[in-house]
This record gives structure tokens, C-alpha cells and sequence, in this order.
């Protein structure tokens, strides 16, 4: 009979009634209490650590650090309320210590009074670091204790964070604060410079000027001796007019008090003659043509006259003796017609105004009626216009007398002024010596006020000017200078997805190992009809592989579909299983073909071994030696190294080494087991009379 057929007529006899069927079915869901159950159970325990109760104590009073409030401890209680890490109770210490003790918390977080103050006086002359303090209880749980030292290393490097940052942050803006005010200091001595080379400048010029000065101020000082002697003339002069205004002053006065009280009682008859005046200036005018028209005859008539004078007094007078008397008169009479007769020619030279004559003469009749009209309306004012002219030489005499009394004044003064001249000569002298030692100064002032600002220049370009985001980045980088670039090729979701690896080969290993104890791992017919043995070993084995690939299915389709196990290569990794799990049930059915009733318990510790030298917890290289010698001749080392690869990623070659390894272990187990059927076909003595019975 073939192997397949003996394998199935074993897989038969567990349809036969309910209880073989059940017992199939158990056998089927075995691994699902290794696998899948032991797995769920501690699938993602990272992802509710939000549940494990956690006392939190704040006890942190606060600080002030440059004006500014700093509440770390409330900060920090504020950011642990928020985040997803344990179960948070805020408490008193009293009852956070209790809790611990008595189980009721897990552990406990606590921010002492002076926290803050601690982290404050890192700006001051005395820095203390601040101190989180933990208290744990490992009678509650040693997992929890571990949990929480990592997570609360991460809470004490935020917070230390969070503190250097503060401290940075200030550090830097003092550089920019610095840097500001160096900028202005240099502006400044730009400034300065600038001024200083005015200044410079101005000092040449201030001792060019005071030497121009001193030569002015000795020029001035003897054009003021000349002006002080000018001034003793002028005061000798004003003295002089002073006397004759004074003089002049009395006579007007005297003349006044005469002519005066005249005028007052004959301004009536000075307006009469005026106007006389004024009417017979008129009325020559208005005759002056009649003048013209007659002038001519009257000049003939004179002259006829004075012709016939002229010839009877030489008649009479001449020629013939008259008495004295008579030819006296007669003298006088020609004298007059010959005065006439000019007079008449005079008149008629006027009327002919060949030389303008009349015009004028008609002007000026013009201007004598002008004025005495004038003076016939002034006449009733007369009286008071000499009061007035009286009074303003009065005022001019008073005048003078002042501008005398000046003139003295002027002449003492510029007697003074000649003094202060010569002082003022020697003092600009001084000055100008002084302005030449001003002026070698100020050139090296100037020069180095030029090396301060290039010094203040380039000391300002070496501090450095941060902006917020700049200030921000540096702070960040020297707050937390050293970070861990973490990069994860093939990241393992969750915890369970971790430890997958190791639980499936031990799920399938434990369904070998109770598969072999519902069926034979060699078949009594077969033996007992003499087959061949290698068909023994086949028939033995077949049926509990076909019952591991049913149970990797099952565990298979529980831990995806159910626990939520993503494989990155779901196939290759179910596949793989079905390797496993026939060379599980090879080396089990060996172990239980050999020994019988004692395989089983071999069965049993080789897994144990198998589990602590397969580092499917922790890396071998951190077990003692004994396992590490022992890790590389087991196969649940390759499988569970497989595994990692086919779920989580990562190259093939250790799934393809896996493959080799398993073959070989497979077909091994398959050899002993049929040596051992061979053996099992020969009755011996023990066989008869076994000393262990299972």
C-alpha cells in the first residue's frame, strides 16, 4: 500500500463518531491558543499605555526669570494632560506616595517646589539643575517600571529642552541686542569721525582765522587809539556848537520876547498890507499888457520931452544967464526927463522881452502875490508860528547840548575801548597759539576716532544679528544639538507585529507536537505487513503535515483578518509556513518514532531550547554562551529570522537560507524516522517490556 493512502486511511478514523471529530477540530485550532490568542493579547501594549493609572504631582511654586513668569512645572503637567502616555492623576505627594505603595497607581511623577526656580537660575550667576522625581514599584509591575523610565527620559529632555531653549533664546537675542546697539556705536563713530574732521578742519581754520584775527585786533586797536583822539575833537566841536546853539537860543529868545508881543497886536494890519501887496501884484500883472501897448509912445514922449528940457536948459541956463534958482530947478527938471527917458527905454526893452525879462518879471509878480496871500492868510497864526519856531530852536539848542554830553561819553569810552583793544590783541594772540596746539590735537583725534569706528565697524559684522527665525533654528540645534536621525528600513507596526515571528513557529510547533499524540507517528498496519520503510515514515508524516497546513491556514487567516497582522509578503510568508510545518512534524514524528513515550517529553524540551537560543525576544548575543553555541543548530533560529524578513520586509537571502536549512532538518528527520520504522519492524525485549508507558 502507498503512503498517501495509508496517510489517508489515518486521517480516516477521525470521521468515525463526534469525538474523533472534535478532537481533529481541537487539533486544528490549537495553534490559535499559541498564535493568535497569546499574540492578541499583548498585540499593541504601547498603544494603551493611556490606561495604566500614573500619579502626577506639581508641587513647583514658580520663578521669575527677567521679568517674565516661569511656570515649568505647570507646563509640563499641562503637556502630560494632553499627550496619550499613561493615566494621569493629578495628586498631593502624600497620596501619590501611598498610591505607588499600595498598588493603586503603577508610579509616580513629581515637580518639587523650587523646579522652576532651578531651571531659572540657569540665567544667573549661580545655574542648579532641576530634578523630576520618580517613584516606582516593581511589586506592582517591573514592565511598567521599564515603560516609564523611557518615557519619562523623554519628559526630562523636553524639559531640559524646553529650558536651554529659554536660556538660548535669550542668548541669542542678546547677540542681536549687541549686535544693534555696536551697529549704532559704530554709526556713531562714523558720526564722530565726520564731526571730528570738521572739527579738524575748523581748528586749521580757527587758527588760520585768529592769526587773521590778531592781525585785525592790532589794527583795531590803533584805529581805536586814532578814533579816541578823533573823539576828544568831537567832543571839543560838539562842545562849540553846544555854546553857539545855546547863544543863538538866547538871542532867538530875546528877539521873541521883543518882536513878539508886535506881531500879536498888528497881525490884522500885516494881513491888510499883505493882501495890499497881493492886489497890487495882481493889478500889475493885469496890466502888463496895457504897459506894452503904451510903453513904446511913452518912451517917445519921454524922450521928446527930455529933448525940449534938454534944449530950453541949454537956452536958458547956457546960452543965457537965468538966476540960479530957476536954472537949479530947471536942472532937475532935465535930470528927471533924462531919468524918465530911461526909464522909458528900460520899460521898452521890458515890453520887448528879448531876453525874457517880462515873463520873469510876470512870474515873479506871480510868486510875491503867491506869498503874500499866504502871508495875508498866516498873518492871524503869525504869534503862534514864532512861539513854534522859538520852541524848535529851543529843542536844537537842547539837542546839542546832548549830543556835546555824547560826545564826551563817546570820547571816555573809546578811551576804554583803546584798552581793551591792546587786552584783546594779547589775548588773540594766546588763542592763536592755542588754536595751532587745538589744530595738532584734533588731527589725531580725528585719526583715531577713524581707527574707532573701523573697529566698531568690523567688531559689529563679527557679532551676529539673528532674526526670529534664525533665533529660533540656533536655539533649536543648540537646545538639542545632538538628535537621533532615526530611520527605520522595514518599521514593525506594533508590538505583536514584532514578536510574530516568534509565536507562529511555536503555534505550528506545539500542533505538531499534539498531532503526534492523536496519531502514530508510525503506522502499526504498515509495520506490521512489512513496507517498506521509508513509506512507514511517509505514511506517519503525511497526514499531520496536511493537518499543519490547515492549521497555518487558520492561524494564518485569524492573525490578518482578525489580530490585523499585515505581511509585507503575505504569500511568501504563508508558503514558507507550510515549509515550516512539515519540518516541524518531521522532526516531531522522528523524536516520537525513536524514543516512543519519551519523545514526547524530548519534543518538549527541544522546543524550550529552541525558544531560548532563537532570539526571538531579545538578540541571541545578549543570552549566556550556552545558547549562542546553541542558536546556530536549531531551526526555529532561521525560521523566526525568515519570518522577520517575509512580514516585516527586508531582503530574501536568510528566507532562502531558512528554505535550505528546513529541507535538509525535513528530509533528516524523514531518514531517521525510517531507520527507525526499520528497527520498530524487529520485537526486541523492550519493545516487549517498556520501562516508561505514556
Amino acid at each position: 500500500m502507498r503512503s498517501p493512502r495509508l496517510a489517508a486511511l489515518e486521517l480516516r478514523r477521525f470521521g468515525r463518531g463526534k469525538l474523533p471529530r472534535a478532537a481533529l477540530v481541537a487539533l486544528l485550532v490549537l495553534p490559535l491558543l499559541y498564535g493568535a490568542l497569546y499574540l492578541w493579547s499583548f498585540w499593541d501594549p504601547y498603544g494603551r499605555l493611556d490606561r495604566i493609572p500614573v500619579a502626577l504631582v506639581n508641587d513647583d511654586k514658580g520663578a521669575t526669570a527677567d521679568g517674565h513668569r516661569l511656570t515649568a512645572g505647570a507646563d509640563i503637567t499641562k503637556g502630560l494632560h494632553k499627550s496619550d502616555t499613561f493615566d494621569w492623576h493629578q495628586v498631593s505627594a502624600e497620596e501619590a506616595r501611598k498610591g505607588v505603595e499600595d498598588g493603586t497607581y503603577y508610579l509616580s511623577l513629581t515637580m518639587p517646589a523650587d523646579f522652576s526656580r532651578r531651571i531659572a537660575s540657569s540665567a544667573g550667576d549661580s545655574p542648579e539643575t532641576g530634578a523630576l522625581q520618580v517613584r516606582t514599584n516593581d511589586a506592582n509591575n517591573y514592565i511598567v517600571g521599564q515603560i516609564s523610565r523611557t518615557v519619562f527620559a523623554e519628559v526630562r529632555q523636553a524639559a531640559s529642552t524646553k529650558a536651554s531653549r529659554s536660556f538660548l533664546d535669550r542668548i541669542f537675542i542678546s547677540f542681536s541686542d549687541i549686535h544693534g546697539a555696536t551697529v549704532k556705536a559704530a554709526n556713531g563713530a562714523d558720526d564722530l569721525e565726520g564731526g571730528i574732521g570738521k572739527a579738524e578742519k575748523g581748528s586749521q581754520d580757527l587758527a588760520a582765522g585768529l592769526k587773521d584775527a590778531q592781525a585785525g585786533s592790532g589794527r583795531l586797536s590803533d584805529g581805536l587809539a586814532r578814533l579816541d583822539s578823533g573823539s576828544g575833537d568831537l567832543a571839543d566841536g560838539a562842545r562849540q556848537v553846544a555854546d553857539g546853539t545855546r547863544t543863538l537860543a538866547d538871542r532867538v529868545n530875546g528877539i521873541a520876547d521883543k518882536v513878539g508881543p508886535f506881531v500879536a497886536d498888528n497881525e490884522k494890519s500885516i494881513g491888510d498890507t499883505a493882501r495890499l501887496v497881493a492886489d497890487s501884484a495882481g493889478a500889475v500883472r493885469h496890466n502888463l499888457g496895457t504897459l506894452v501897448r503904451t510903453a513904446p509912445a511913452a518912451a517917445q514922449g519921454a524922450h521928446k520931452a527930455a529933448d525940449t528940457l534938454n534944449a530950453v536948459y541949454k537956452a536958458r541956463c547956457t546960452d543965457a544967464v537965468l538966476p540960479d534958482p530957476a536954472c537949479a530947478d530947471l536942472k532937475k527938471a532935465q535930470q528927471a526927463a533924462s531919468d524918465a527917458a530911461r526909464v522909458a527905454d528900460d520899460v521898452n526893452v521890458l515890453v520887448a522881452d528879448q531876453n525874457g525879462d517880462l515873463k520873469k518879471l510876470d512870474g515873479q509878480l506871480a510868486t510875491l502875490q503867491k506869498q503874500a496871500k499866504a502871508l495875508a492868510d498866516r498873518s492871524p497864526r503869525l504869534s503862534e508860528d514864532l512861539d513854534d519856531a522859538v520852541a524848535k530852536i529851543d529843542k536844537l539848542n537842547a539837542g546839542a547840548q546832548k549830543v556835546a554830553a555824547g560826545a564826551r561819553t563817546l570820547h571816555s569810552g573809546l578811551g576804554s575801548a583803546t584798552t581793551g583793544a591792546q587786552a584783546l590783541d594779547d589775548g588773540i594772540g594766546r588763542l592763536s597759539s592755542g588754536a595751532d596746539t587745538l589744530s595738532g590735537g584734533m588731527y589725531k583725534l580725528a585719526d583715531g576716532s577713524g581707527k574707532l569706528a573701523g573697529g566698531l565697524h568690523d567688531g559689529a559684522s563679527r557679532i551676529p544679528d539673528y532674526d526670529k527665525k534664525d533665533r529660533d533654528q540656533r536655539t533649536d540645534v543648540m537646545a538639542d544639538p545632538v538628535q537621533l536621525v532615526s530611520r527605520d528600513l522595514h518599521k514593525a507596526p506594533n508590538y505583536g507585529t514584532g514578536f510574530a515571528p516568534y509565536f507562529i513557529p511555536l503555534s505550528l510547533w506545539v500542533g505538531a507536537m499534539v498531532a503526534y499524540m492523536l496519531i502514530t507517528p508510525m503506522n502499526r498496519r504498515a509495520l506490521a505487513a512489512g513496507a517498506a520503510a521509508w513509506r512507514i515514515a511517509l505514511a506517519g508524516w503525511l497526514p499531520v503535515v496536511a493537518i499543519g497546513v490547515l492549521q497555518t491556514l487558520a492561524l494564518m487567516s485569524v492573525l490578518h483578518w482578525a489580530v490585523g497582522l499585515q505581511m509585507a509578503r503575505a504569500a511568501g510568508t504563508v508558503g514558507f509556513l507550510f515549509l515550516v510545518t512539515a519540518c516541524f512534524a518531521a522532526i516531531v514524528q522522528w523524536l516520537n518514532a525513536r524514543f516512543g513515550a519519551a519523545g514526547r517529553i524530548l519534543v518538549l524540551a527541544l522546543l524550550m531550547l529552541q525558544l531560548t537560543s532563537a532570539g526571538g525576544t531579545y538578540p541571541v548575543q545578549t543570552s549566556p554562551g550556552f545558547f549562542n553555541a546553541l542558536h546556530p543548530f536549531l531551526p526555529m533560529s532561521y525560521v523566526v529570522e525568515a519570518l522577520r524578513r517575509l512580514i516585516t520586509g527586508g531582503g530574501l537571502t536568510p528566507v532562502w537560507h531558512a528554505c535550505v536549512v528546513l529541507l535538509a532538518f525535513t528530509a533528516g528527520a524523514l531518514a531517521l524516522t525510517a531507520v527507525s520504522a526499520r528497527r520498530r519492524q524487529v520485537w526486541t525485549l523492550d519493545r516487549l517490556h517498556p520501562e516508561l508507558t505514556l
